[in-house]
């Protein structure tokens, strides 16, 4: 290896590890998925929960809170007591009211409400070591192609939740090869305008990987449709930590035959 090319590798492990760290960083933030300690699916019938104030209850209308005397939440700034009526919550969307205590996450999954307080006292984050990956790779940066389709499509996949499934707008596919073999992925919708994000398992899935899934995050495609999937990058989802999590499951085409050697791997706490 040259000098440069040294250089080179160098420059790039430190990327990732940045990159990496960062990661594990939202994901153990005093609000983060490694904070919640309960999942309280909710119905009619008013409920009060041990690890957060009010009664909860939801109905066609939405969700609603019975705060008693003393119990207060703030939500946007403003001061919530007695009787509060959230309203409908959109599928995947979310309101966190808050106390001193920790913040309380009133969700919809699977067109169920759900409550799910975080406290920054939580075992799983207190006691959270990191999580083991692959050493970063550039043989796992691969070029791939997007192929759009005519109109996005509704896909519905499993969760890890029993019962739950989601639906996705898929937009098109990612085309690549990897381990000598011509692979397509499922590609839905991403965190920012006309990027992707791939949900996808491999033969490593189960063994040095958590079995259920793994996440990648893709830039958005070039002007001749040319892609940049980096593996090296391909996280858990936040039910490799923690049984409070809804996370869906991957399209049955993206449970790739080759073994990914990149990214993070199986969970301590797992």
């Amino acid at each position: 290896m040259s000098v440069l090319d040294s250089r080179v590798s160098q420059d790039f492990a430190a990327d990732w590890a940045a990159w990496h760290e960062q990661h594990a960083d939202r994901l153990a933030a005093p609000d983060g998925f490694l904070a919640i300690t309960s999942i309280n699916w909710l119905s009619e019938t008013p409920a009060r929960f041990p690890d957060a104030p009010g009664e909860w209850a939801a109905d066609d209308s939405g969700v609603t809170v019975d705060l008693a005397p003393g119990e207060e939440l703030t939500l946007d700034g403003a001061v919530i007591t007695g009787r509060h009526h959230f309203g409908r919550i959109p599928e995947r969307g979310g309101l966190f009211p808050a106390d001193p205590a920790g913040v309380y996450e009133v969700a919809r999954r699977g067109g169920n409400d759900i409550l799910r307080p975080r406290h920054p006292d939580a075992p799983l984050r207190t006691g959270f070591r990191g999580t083991p990956a692959y050493a970063p790779d550039p043989q796992w940066v691969i070029r791939g192609r997007y192929r759009p389709f005519d109109e996005p499509r509704d896909v519905t996949v499993g969760s890890v939740v029993e019962g739950l499934q989601h639906v996705y707008a898929a937009p098109g596919v990612v085309e690549f090869e990897a381990g000598g073999q011509p692979l397509t992925l499922t590609a839905f919708n991403g965190r920012t305008p006309g990027s992707l994000h791939i949900l996808f398992a491999d033969a490593t899935s189960g063994v040095t990987t958590y079995a259920a899934n793994r996440s990648l995050q893709v830039a958005a495609p070039d002007s001749g449709g040319t892609v940049i999937l980096d593996f090296n990058r391909a996280t858990n989802l936040p039910c490799a930590y923690t049984a409070f999590a809804t996370c869906p499951l991957p399209p049955a085409g993206n449970r790739l035959p080759v073994a990914v050697e990149a990214g993070e791997q199986i969970p301590y706490e797992a």
